[in-house]
């Protein structure tokens, strides 16, 4: 599982410790080269310190043979190669081919030299390579200690700042993990870092989204409750009546009535079904389907309980397909649940029309009957469940216009209650979407 805060550490370490490494060998480096250049220059202002010496008197060679612990070696040569004068005398560097700096190779190791000539005279000073070589690292060293020092420092610095900057995450995971599955009430934002405002923010929304669904089905299981305990009231008075039948055909009649009664409860079941399958938050898994066979499908399907109550059922579809994009079972269902409506509130001899076009982009499905209608008043209200208006017809379950509302909002279209265009009944119309 992979930690932001390894992360952090592992990459913010591992950065100090490459470019601490890096700036220290840079500054290792160039401290040398300097200390070397200051070396240089004392060879230098050395030699020309003597140039202007009588290297004869006694008493002048006397005073630079005194210190034998000195680390520079001065010798004098004449213009035919004569050596005048060596100090210390102990120690012998051969001189220098070129005028200037260079280096010469000595029975007791490397020098370091620097050669000029005045007045006829070579001055040479030389310094042993090993010296300046070890003066030339303690230097840099002490250099480098504040390096040293620092690295430790710097990483306890960011171990401790990048879990102090990590805190607010860790607080807020342990708000979270503190509540109940009844708390959802929105995690505060006053001391959340901004960089990570957009995850609480987005996760409110989660919480709120999620406590209206569950609200929502609350609300669903209450009303299904209460919609579904008359029914079964009613299956288990008319399964008493049928028990205490005095003759068959007292028993006949509760039988009768009692197959109503669970042919009712099997259709309010499946509505609630349908229902419950047609949450808002579940998208639809979107196929291309065209409207014009669903709807003779459909149409097909009901005709045997429109021939059985006496209706005409037609259909007039458009002469190109009509395609829309959605899921094929819940356009199914919402084919099935207008024409049943249709059909249970047109009385005999009525019409139930079925029709498909499309218009302005979108397809257009529509079924109209001769029935009673819906008062003008109660249209705005026969999309919410288990409404059923004055005129509902026996039986009814309040759920047909509803599932065609949800079907109908989760394939981003509309659903319409209008006046027939006979003049007399209902027209129900749903405007969907053409697949482009």
């Amino acid at each position: 599982m992979m930690s932001i805060r390894r992360s952090l550490l592992v990459w913010l370490l591992s950065s100090v410790l490459a470019g601490g490494i890096g700036a220290a060998a840079v500054v290792f480096v160039q401290a040398r080269i300097e200390i070397n250049d200051i070396f240089d220059y004392q060879l230098r202002q050395l030699a020309l310190t003597l140039r202007d010496r009588t290297f004869f008197p006694s008493d002048f060679a006397d005073s630079l043979t005194g210190e034998e612990s000195l680390d520079f070696v001065i010798q004098v040569w004449a213009s035919d190669g004569t050596l005048l004068y060596a100090s210390p005398a102990h120690m012998k560097v051969p001189s220098a081919v070129q005028l200037g700096f260079g280096e010469v190779v000595a029975e007791n190791g490397r020098w370091r030299t620097f050669a000029t000539q005045q007045r006829g005279l070579i001055i040479q000073v030389a310094q042993p390579l090993s010296v300046r070589n070890r003066l030339a690292f303690a230097a840099a060293w002490r250099t480098l200690l504040p390096f040293v020092v620092a690295l430790p420092l710097m990483g306890l610095l960011i171990w401790k700042l990048v879990g102090r900057e990590l805190r607010p995450i860790e607080t807020a995971a342990r708000a979270v993990s503190r509540r109940s599955p009844q708390s959802l009430e929105p995690i505060g934002t006053a001391d959340v870092p901004v960089e990570i405002e957009p995850l609480v923010t987005a996760l409110n929304g989660l919480l709120g989204r999620l406590a209206g669904t569950l609200e929502h089905e609350r609300r669903f299981i209450a009303d299904a409750a209460h919609e579904l305990r008359t029914p079964l009231t009613a299956l288990r008075l008319q399964l008493q009546l049928a028990e205490r039948a005095r003759d068959d055909a007292e028993r006949a009649r509760s039988h009768a009535a009692l197959r109503e009664g669970i042919a009712r409860a099997v259709r309010l079941v499946e509505q609630l079904l349908a229902l419950a399958r047609q949450d808002p938050d579940v998208p639809v898994e979107a196929r291309e389907v065209d409207l014009v066979p669903a709807a003779r499908s459909a149409v097909d399907g009901h005709a045997a309980s429109a021939e059985s109550r006496g209706l005409s059922l037609g259909i007039e579809v458009a002469a190109e397909p009509v395609v829309v994009r959605g899921d094929p079972p819940s356009l199914r269902t919402l084919l099935d649940n207008l024409i049943d409506n249709a059909i249970r509130y047109t009385p005999s001899p009525g019409r139930v029309d079925v029709r498909v076009a499309r218009e302005d982009g979108h397809a257009i499905l529509e079924v109209e009957d001769s029935g009673p209608g819906i008062p003008a008043a109660e249209r705005a209200r026969v999309f919410d469940r288990f409404y059923r208006g004055e005129g509902a017809a026996q039986g009814g379950s309040g759920l047909g216009l509803a599932i065609v509302k949800r079907i109908a909002d989760k394939h981003g279209g509309s659903v319409e209650i209008l006046d027939a265009l006979s003049g007399r009944g209902l027209r129900v119309r749903v405007s969907l979407p053409l697949a482009s």
